[in-house]
C-alpha cells in the first residue's frame, strides 16, 4: 500500500509539470526587437511580427485577440509587437504599407501575411500556419 503523503505528493509534481508544460509552449507576447526576431529566426522557430499602431482601432481589436491566446498551449511561438510608428526603417525592409499587417514566420522563412484581420480563428490560424 501506497503512503498517502507519497502519493499525493506525486501527484502535485506531476500537475505541477503539466501545468508548467502546458503554460511553457503557449504565445508569448513581447516587445519587437531587431536581436529578439533574430535569435528566434535563427533557431528555426516560429516568430510573429504585429504592426501595431496606438491610434488604430483594428490594431487594438487584434490585441485583445492576441492577449486573449496567452497561456493557450494550443497557439505556441512568440508574437513581436512592432511600434507602426517608429520603426520605419523595418517597413520600408519587409514592404509594410499599413498598420494591422501580420506577418508569420517559422525561421526565416515567411509562412503568413495578412492585414486588418480581426477574426480569432483567422488570427490563430495565422500563428498555426508556421507549426
Amino acid at each position: 500500500m501506497k503512503h498517502p503523503i507519497t502519493t499525493f505528493s506525486a501527484w502535485g509534481l506531476a500537475l505541477s509539470l503539466w501545468t508548467f508544460g502546458g503554460t511553457a509552449n503557449a504565445l508569448d507576447i513581447s516587445a519587437y526587437s531587431a536581436q529578439a526576431l533574430s535569435q528566434k529566426q535563427q533557431a528555426g522557430e516560429a516568430v510573429s511580427l504585429h504592426f501595431h499602431a496606438k491610434w488604430c482601432p483594428t490594431c487594438l481589436v487584434q490585441e485583445k485577440v492576441f492577449n486573449s491566446f496567452q497561456g493557450d498551449a494550443s497557439v505556441p511561438g512568440t508574437l513581436l509587437v512592432v511600434d507602426y510608428d517608429q520603426e520605419r526603417q523595418l517597413k520600408r525592409e519587409m514592404g509594410i504599407r499599413s498598420q494591422s499587417t501580420l506577418i508569420v514566420f517559422k525561421g526565416k522563412e515567411q509562412k503568413h501575411r495578412s492585414g486588418g484581420v480581426t477574426d480569432p480563428q483567422a488570427l490563430k490560424s495565422a500563428l498555426l500556419s508556421a507549426q
